[in-house]
């Protein structure tokens, strides 16, 4: 869709001119004068519904493999290890080359 914009600008129109003994008579109009046009464009985020199923199916197929995978690492023995003593030696030893 587009629109413009208009301003109203005064006009003379001259009714009769000047004489010695009588002045102009002047009559003031306005005119409209366009300054600017804008252009409207709407976008839609509307999906076909084939594309709103197909995206459902991979959410839900996602989602199970995350419940899956979530539960594997339930299950799974971990040792315990203290990264944080090592990075800090390393970060603060005199040595870092490790020699």
């Amino acid at each position: 869709m587009e629109t413009t914009k208009t301003r109203k600008v005064p006009r003379n129109h001259v009714k009769a001119e000047a004489t010695k003994e009588h002045p102009a008579q002047v009559e003031v109009y306005y005119e409209d004068v366009t300054i600017g046009r804008w252009r409207t464009v709407k976008y839609s985020g509307a999906l076909p519904a084939s594309r709103v199923n197909e995206l459902r199916d991979r959410v839900e197929k996602l989602q199970e493999a995350v419940k899956f995978a979530r539960e594997e690492a339930n299950n799974t023995e971990v040792t315990d290890k203290k990264v944080g003593r090592a990075f800090l030696e390393y970060l603060f030893s005199s040595n870092p080359g490790g020699a």
